[in-house]
């Protein structure tokens, strides 16, 4: 699956214990787990603060969407890696799943 990395490209050999998608804070914070890839297509500080607090691995922002400085900032002091995928959430799930990425 095509990727940009926007931030942490020297991180990206940690592991990943499985995949989220969603686009609510609520359900990211609700059925998240530890060492997860978020995917979203939510590009505001909160789901860095999500990230952090699930401790989520990294996140993935779909549909073409790209993050503020402030963002991008945010994962530069938590150190939590940013990818941004033209496919959409159901998609970019759907190909993670097929490669052996499985859900939370």
């Amino acid at each position: 699956m095509h990727a940009e990395v926007i931030y942490g490209e020297e991180m990206l050999d940690i592991d990943v214990s499985s995949g989220f998608g969603c686009d609510l804070i609520s359900d990211s914070l609700c059925f998240s787990r530890p060492d997860c890839l978020l995917i979203t297509g939510l590009t505001n500080v909160q789901i860095v603060r999500v990230a952090d607090m699930v401790e989520a691995r990294a996140i993935m922002f779909v549909r073409g969407k790209r993050p503020g400085e402030d963002v991008i900032q945010l994962a530069k002091e938590n150190r939590i890696p940013l990818l941004v995928t033209k496919r959409f959430l159901f998609e970019s799930c759907g190909i993670l799943y097929q490669q052996g990425l499985h859900s939370s």
